[in-house]
């Protein structure tokens, strides 16, 4: 078959590209929504609580999914290093999700309960006063910067809206959970939840 035709027309070139690109992501992303355990949450897992709703937030603000991923891959090194690996049921009530395959740092979906919130504390003001040969930015600012409990009841409505299973009550008490709290409380709450209901290897 003569290609030459397709090639030397910029625009149907540009139009069958994404017609074929179109076809292979149906491919991959239509039988995972036939699979239930895709949407399953696993068991115990609930949506995130205030102060790790906000800790995630500022979390995609500051880029953190940049440099770090949030997906154990099935690969046997990756397993023994970090843990079980990730299944889909864990991030169902992650919106976007924040799997990332970039890793200038490690994977942090196992990283709850694997350093006390005075280690993430300090390690988030100036990352080389625990890990002297981490390149990773200090964000000193978050200690000082407070949680603003509207937003998070606005976040909490709009998730709710898409299928997340806040109460009325979990929205009402938005107020309690963060009041006196900083973005740097938030966000080691949200470092401190990952990977709590991970499979068991």
């Amino acid at each position: 078959m003569d290609h030459s035709k397709i090639e030397k027309n910029v625009g149907l070139l540009a139009v069958l590209t994404a017609v074929a690109i179109s076809f292979g992501g149906l491919a991959e992303i239509v039988p995972l929504m036939f699979q239930a355990q895709t949407i399953q949450p696993v068991p115990g897992l609930k949506p995130p609580a205030a102060l790790e709703l906000a800790g995630r937030d500022v979390y995609v603000r500051e880029g953190c999914y940049n440099c770090h991923s949030q997906m154990v891959r099935t690969l046997s090194f990756e397993t023994q290093r970090y843990g079980a690996y990730s299944v889909a049921g864990e991030s169902v009530y992650d919106h976007p999700f924040l799997w990332g395959s970039k890793r200038t740092g490690p994977d942090l979906a196992r990283v709850g309960g694997r350093y006390s919130d005075d280690w993430h504390r300090v390690h988030l003001v100036n990352a080389r006063d625990v890990v002297p040969e981490s390149n990773m930015p200090g964000y000193p600012w978050l200690a000082n910067a407070p949680v603003d409990p509207d937003e998070i009841q606005a976040h909490m409505r709009g998730l709710r809206a898409i299928g997340d299973p806040y109460t009325d009550a979990d929205i009402a008490s938005v107020g309690s959970a963060v009041i006196g709290k900083t973005e740097l409380d938030a966000l080691v709450a949200y470092l401190q939840s990952l990977g709590k209901h991970a499979p068991k290897e």
